[in-house]
């Protein structure tokens, strides 16, 4: 079974997120997916409470998409995957990866190590993965092809939400309604 792994801050999650997901699942290159937010471990502003994170997310949880609840205190990414290599077949992780995430790769810690594992490229804001990648070896990283993004991001959906705009384009429904319960980002 391959295993879709999905770090990040999701704050908040949006139709970008889940279009990456469901597009991954559509496609077959994975037959599962673990979403992990992760904490604020460089300071991030503006970000949630994990558990604010966690319960948005819980929105798009199902049988093929699964919402992390343990592995949100690792600073690192492959801290996680060397967690999830304990219950999981390290072969059958696969993780996920925006474009951009490529262009400083290098810089991430222990980068090398996550090179050992499978790695899908979710080509975003048409960057040249290629020139990124042309040093790592060709059967850890795929690049995914046909994906068109939602040219969106978290960082814009809070400044839109903190002055009251209609944000219903980008966000979920019931996402949009835990923000407003919760007066999230205000």
């Amino acid at each position: 079974m391959k295993i879709g792994v999905y770090i990040g801050s999701f704050n908040p999650p949006h139709k970008g997120h889940k279009k990456i997901i469901d597009s991954l699942l559509s496609k077959k290159k994975v037959d599962r997916i673990i979403v992990i937010p992760t904490g604020n471990y460089w300071h991030k502003q503006n970000l949630l409470s994990i558990k604010d994170r966690i319960n948005m997310l819980k929105y798009y949880e199902n049988d093929k998409i699964q919402i992390d609840t343990t592995y949100n205190d690792y600073e690192y990414t492959y801290q996680i995957l060397r967690e999830l290599s304990k219950p999981y077949n390290k072969e059958d992780l696969y993780l996920i990866l925006g474009a951009d995430n490529i262009i400083n790769f290098t810089k991430w810690d222990n980068f090398k190590e996550l090179l050992t594992y499978n790695i899908l490229v979710i080509n975003r804001n048409n960057i040249d993965i290629n020139s990124y990648i042309k040093d790592y070896p060709d059967n850890k990283i795929k690049i995914v092809e046909g994906f068109k993004s939602i040219d969106i991001s978290s960082t814009k959906l809070r400044t839109e939400i903190k002055y009251g705009r209609d944000i219903s384009e980008y966000v979920d429904r019931g996402i949009i309604d835990y923000i407003i319960i919760h007066k999230l980002y205000k």
